[in-house]
């Protein structure tokens, strides 16, 4: 799918150029079915510019249609759209202009409404199908904001499948009033009846795993399908890793699924890519576009969007998915991974989304010409306040150590600008609220031990990674940091299961090192099955 970006202030210019129009022709030219945008009948500062823009998309096709009407309550604003089907609503609404980042999302959603087959696992499908309460999801997002659309998406699916369950983009640049009166400081957020369901970077699976815990019963529909045949390898993780380490496997002939939250993992978080010998310059979501499309080239069995719960040891491997259902394989190659490390100070975790956030590119733009801080002295951390310090009146970098970790060329970078400021050999106690919103921060200096507190807004947590191995608890050997302990040959101290990756003690969390090592795994993984 192609990119629709045009940013001003987070409020979408909405033009569509000869070239989009282009490209839509050829993803609308197979639709079947008639999709009708309506939009609510009333007066808005930019409803001229969102007619405009819809008027323009629904000339792309003679299946796609767009009215003006009365929708008699069942919309916020005069802003908001809704998507019929045959003359009936399908349960996708969209509250603003869905440009930016957000483009792709009102492309999928009228292709799939059109009879586009959904991008979710036949597992997943019956989950939702078999949800029996009404609810209603609303989603509220920053065009800015390249994790958002994941979480619109998935839940538009979700609408499509199952008339009980209704979605709302909420453009939050347009509906400040909304976003002020709910103390919302991050996106993407996302309410359930009224209430917080979710905040923070969220994708398919813990949405997915959000709504098992919150209605436990829905998942018996989906251990009625039948269950896959014994596998020869089966990969959990789909970052770069187990990418490789599924294709290496695939080439041998074997048997192999992979089972993994998203395609790409964590890379699909990072903007710039440069140190990728032979690739100059991609992002992070072109290359997991580009290992999606390698992994196509083969049989490989994907359960996607899903997680496993837990392991069963054994000659033959039993895998327990968050989807309930459970498969055995004779081989298992671990790459799940990390995610961003906590720091687990009071404060942190109540106000994720109310003023904590990990992800300066996304919820930078909610502290404009704000009091911020930035943990972490790191590559990661000076990045942040550097991308920041263009939007925010003030960056303060806090680094526990003595001496910042940084490359010395983003280090004299940071020092060069006015508005970042740099206290080193401090140490992070609490993070301080007033009425749901971030306002200070109270830190330690390690030498003097004075306590100090600096007043702020926001508070942006980047000291690192720690390992997705939470599951593997008594299943092989870890080290104290949660890393799988694994040999030159990435076995571990389990028979038949082996690890690569961010997840694994290999030094140098580096995407073209978890690449090697996943190709390593995977040829260590076939040796074994000869031998066995």
């Amino acid at each position: 799918m192609f990119e629709h970006r045009i940013h001003q202030d987070n409020q979408a210019v909405t033009m569509l150029t000869n070239d989009i129009k282009t490209a839509l022709k050829s993803y609308t030219a197979n639709m079947t079915r008639t999709v009708t945008l309506v939009l609510q009948t009333g007066e808005h500062a930019k409803r001229d510019e969102l007619v405009s823009f819809l008027t323009d998309f629904a000339s792309i096709s003679d299946k796609v249609r767009f009215e003006q009407r009365d929708l008699a309550g069942q919309v916020r604003s005069p802003l908001s759209f809704v998507l019929e089907v045959d003359n009936e609503p399908n349960g996708i609404v969209f509250s603003g202009i869905p440009g930016g980042h957000e483009f792709n999302s009102l492309v999928l959603a009228v292709l799939q409404s059109a009879g586009t087959p959904l991008k979710l696992d036949e597992s997943i499908q019956k989950i939702i199908t078999g949800v029996q309460e009404d609810l209603h999801f609303e989603v509220f997002v920053s065009l800015s904001c390249h994790n958002c659309p994941d979480v619109v998406q998935a839940l538009n699916q979700f609408a499509l499948l199952n008339p009980h369950i209704r979605t709302e983009m909420i453009e939050g640049g347009v509906f400040q009033d909304v976003i002020e009166s709910r103390n919302i400081q991050g996106v993407p957020t996302v309410y359930l009846n009224g209430e917080v369901f979710a905040n923070g970077k969220i994708d398919t699976a813990k949405l997915l795993e959000k709504l098992i815990e919150k209605y436990p019963g829905i998942t018996q529909g989906s251990q009625t399908g039948e269950q896959l045949p014994v596998q020869d390898v089966t990969v959990i993780g789909g970052g770069p890793a187990g990418v490789a380490a599924a294709i290496y496997a695939a080439r041998k002939g074997l048997k192999v699924t992979m089972v993994a939250d998203r395609i790409g993992g964590q890379v699909k978080d990072t903007l710039g890519i440069e140190n990728l010998i032979s690739v100059p310059k991609t992002t992070g979501p072109e290359l997991a576009g580009a290992l999606q499309q390698h992994m196509d080239d083969y049989t490989i069995t994907k359960r996607e969007h899903l997680r496993v719960d837990r392991i069963e040891k054994g000659a033959l491997k039993t895998v327990h998915l968050s989807s309930g259902e459970s498969f055995e394989t004779k081989t298992l190659i671990i790459a799940t991974g990390a995610k961003w490390r906590e720091l687990g100070v009071p404060g942190e975790q109540e106000n994720i989304g109310n003023g904590v956030a990990y992800c300066p590119h996304c919820d930078g733009p909610f502290f404009k010409g704000k009091d911020v801080a930035v943990i972490g002295g790191g590559n990661s951390g000076i990045e942040a306040a550097l991308d920041l310090a263009g939007i925010v009146k003030s960056v303060t970098v806090f680094e526990f150590l003595p001496e910042l970790k940084a490359d010395q060329v983003l280090v004299k970078q940071a020092e060069a600008r006015d508005n970042i400021t740099i206290l080193k050999n401090v140490a992070t106690r609490q993070i301080i609220a007033d009425n749901g919103k971030v306002t200070a921060i109270e830190y330690q200096d390690r030498e003097t031990e004075q306590v100090r507190t600096q007043d702020l807004a926001g508070v942006f947590v980047q000291i690192g990674l720690v390992p997705n191995s939470a599951f593997l608890k008594d299943v092989v050997e870890m080290t104290r940091f949660g890393e799988v302990v694994i040999n030159e040959k990435g076995e571990t101290s389990e028979p038949g299961i082996f690890a690569c990756g961010d997840v694994t003690t290999v030094p140098y969390k580096q995407i073209v090192i978890a690449m090697g090592e996943g190709a390593k795994a995977s040829l260590a993984a076939f040796e074994y099955l000869l031998k066995h």
